[in-house]
């Protein structure tokens, strides 16, 4: 059989187009189909130069110089001749290239020589060269590539064994081709558990979990000695859909079939336990498995801090290093969004130093993870300085920067890396574009938050949603602009969200609209009655316009439905160790010299213009903290920081509400007495104090 195609034929190809425009790709193809006398000097330069000459003139390509083949190709080139000549067939030549290349992942090249075999139609291939096909095809996820190798095993009537059966199911259903995946399992002549547990893990992939169940049920009939993994696959469906009794017969299937001591079902049962919400039997998993592997302990980790539960979930942490199991970059992800849970910097930083220690320096996960972090405690440049070090970048960690930046007051460089990132060839999501509007109605950018608002579905085909909608409420509330907020409302194209009118709120009451606000606080009341912090809002509202009878009436239904608001708490961490005060609060054991510095602050900021209390519209807080402004607890914690630190170190802390108006007044101008940066979290945004000014620009 002689695979060599004419050059004229080449010529005559659009699709081979491309090869002609490179010397050294055409090499390869020419090598290959066994007309190797092209390759003296002499006639592989007249060959390219007609070849040049003719497409210059029909306008393919414009002449460009000749290129010296590379040492690799060179080799390539050897490597095939003496293949072809050992084998004495071409194709045969091709089939062990393609496995070659399949080998070193090189999985585009290997496609395109199947694509030279497939243009004489009647090239034969065996199973190893359809196997390695499959694999390049799963790796490249190609589609095409998947039915190009399907079809021409079909059309050259080779007889699949058991193992290229599962293979071919295996690469539909990892090209999520369910379709095609589930047509050719019911056609297959014989299954086993590896086709079972293939067909049963991709409907699982794909949150498909009914039908899942089904086919587990199918196979239980044909079949009760089911494979083990089968049993893990449909325990993570269980957990899909958040049904513990189901995943607890499972779990009494697999003591029967004595694999309770399977760590894959284990840690299997450890996830689906704690998804379902049972941490206790998830712990009694955990605690039986005869060996506790890394994948173990990150799923008994996740399942804590799932539910809350951080210190716990730290605790296991540091016995899973105690331990001296290895660690994993999953372990260091997990542990950093614990740490930004805890806001405790030191212990990140440890998790920081264990990351690059144990050789996951580089890894987009984790790394993603810390840029998280660093942003969410006001660390921006620390958080830049990782995300600049990363090899690779997905769009999460695009949109972890870009929205610190915004959340940090620092509108323009978002906006900038925003743009950096399109013109870098990454492709935004609705996620990017909430994280960029959000940092220009925070900066208060409103032309370039327009700009970018009509180009997601005009030029990045992204539909606005509710949350896009709501920033740009908030970007025309900032200027003042009431009347155009609440038109953008009534006008969208849905059902305005709580985020929406939550937004226009906020705008209310910057801009002291009574009439609006109330408006805005009665709707959030309509769609969440069960929310405290909607009474709250509205009973500030009504007390704030005289309507005393209506306030009454709210105060009569916290009452009666038993709600109290809770004090607010402000913690900071100084020397690993957290600290937490209330208002007023009196336990801690430095309190004298607490209150000391708090009177002494207060005393020097008063000449500088600052006047204890003024109404406050809508603060988070009780009646006790309104009657004790002196010493609420962001006053209290920023006292024990400033003199429990040097002088040189900033303050970051954690505000369980949303910080008060005379607090923030106050904080603005102890910055600037202390000559310290002062970061507050609180239950709005970040707050970045500095030189009697704040980052949110006085709009929270």
């Amino acid at each position: 059989m002689n695979i060599s195609l004419p050059l004229d034929q080449l010529r005559s190809s659009c699709r081979y187009a491309a090869f002609l425009t490179d010397p050294h790709v055409l090499q390869e193809r020419l090598v290959l189909s066994g007309d190797c006398s092209l390759f003296s000097k002499k006639r592989y330069r007249n060959v390219f130069s007609h070849i040049r000459a003719s497409l210059s003139e029909h306008g393919f390509i414009k002449p460009r110089p000749m290129m010296k083949p590379s040492k690799r190709e060179e080799n390539l080139c050897e490597e095939t001749i003496s293949k072809v000549n050992q084998i004495g067939d071409p194709g045969s030549g091709i089939s062990a290239q393609i496995e070659k290349l399949v080998f070193h992942k090189r999985y585009h090249e290997a496609l395109d020589f199947f694509e030279l075999l497939e243009c004489e139609g009647d090239c034969q291939l065996d199973s190893s060269t359809y196997d390695a096909l499959i694999t390049a095809c799963i790796g490249l996820r190609s589609i095409r590539g998947v039915k190009r190798v399907h079809n021409h095993m079909v059309s050259s009537g080779l007889v699949l064994d058991q193992y290229l059966w599962n293979r071919v199911l295996s690469m539909h259903v990892k090209c999520k081709m369910m379709l095609d995946a589930r047509s050719i399992f019911d056609d297959m002549p014989e299954r086993n558990s590896i086709s079972w547990n293939t067909m049963v893990g991709g409907l699982v992939d794909l949150g498909d979990y009914l039908e899942a169940f089904r086919l587990f049920f199918m196979m239980w009939e044909e079949n009760s000695a089911a494979d083990p993994r089968i049993f893990a696959t449909m325990i993570r469906a269980c957990s899909g859909l958040e049904v513990i009794s189901l995943g607890q017969q499972l779990h009494c299937c697999a003591l029967k079939m004595g694999e309770g001591d399977n760590r894959f079902i284990s840690c299997a049962l450890i996830d689906m336990y704690s998804k379902c919400g049972s941490i206790e039997d998830a712990q009694f998993v955990f605690d039986n498995m005869p060996e506790k592997t890394t994948v173990g302990w990150n799923t008994i980790i996740a399942g804590y801090a799932l539910h809350g539960y951080s210190e716990e979930a730290l605790c296991l942490y540091y016995e899973m290093r105690d331990a001296g199991v290895k660690m994993d970059h999953f372990t260091f992800s997990i542990i950093i969004r614990v740490c930004t849970r805890l806001a405790s910097l030191e212990h990140a930083k440890q998790a920081h130093a264990g990351l690059v220690r144990h050789g996951f320096g580089l890894d987009i996960v984790a790394n993603t993870a810390l840029v998280d972090f660093y942003i969410k405690w006001g660390r921006i440049e620390d958080a830049r300085n990782v995300f600049e070090g990363m090899p690779q970048k997905n769009v999460i960690s695009w949109n972890a920067l870009i929205g610190g930046y915004g959340n940090h007051g620092r509108g323009i460089e978002a906006v900038e890396l925003f743009e950096r990132m399109v013109h870098e060839g990454m492709m935004p999501n609705h996620v990017t574009f909430l994280a960029v509007l959000s940092a220009c109605r925070y900066s208060g950018l409103s032309d370039y938050g327009w700009e970018i608002f009509e180009s997601m579905s005009r030029d990045y085909k992204v539909k606005p949603r509710a949350m896009h909608y709501a920033c740009m409420i908030e970007l025309l509330g900032r200027e003042g602009l009431l009347d155009e907020a609440f038109a953008l409302i009534r006008d969208a194209p849905f059902r305005p969200t709580i985020n929406m009118w939550a937004a226009l709120l906020t705008a209310s009451r910057v801009h002291k609209n009574f009439e609006l606000g109330k408006f805005a606080a009665e709707k959030l009341y309509g769609m969440e009655p069960e929310k405290l912090s909607n009474y709250v809002m509205l009973l500030n509202i009504y007390n704030s316009s005289g309507k005393q009878d209506e306030a009454a009436a709210v105060v009569q239904t916290l009452k009666r439905k038993g709600l109290r608001i809770k004090p607010a708490c402000t913690w900071i961490e100084i020397k690993k160790q957290p600290h937490v005060f209330l208002s007023g609060d009196k336990c801690h054991v430095q309190t004298k010299e607490i209150y000391e510095k708090v009177d002494e602050l207060m005393l020097e900021i008063s000449k500088y213009g600052y006047v204890t209390g003024g109404k406050s519209l809508l603060p988070d807080v009780d009646e006790q903290e309104q009657k004790s402004p002196h010493y609420h607890s962001e006053k209290l914690a920023i006292s024990f920081g400033l003199i429990s630190t040097s002088s040189s170190t900033s303050l970051q802390l954690v505000q369980s509400h949303r910080i008060c108006n005379n607090c923030h007044n106050a904080i603005k101008l102890i910055a600037m007495i202390t000559k310290r940066e002062i970061v507050i979290r609180d239950a709005s945004r970040f707050h970045r104090f500095k030189n009697s000014t704040c980052s949110c620009g006085d709009y929270w």
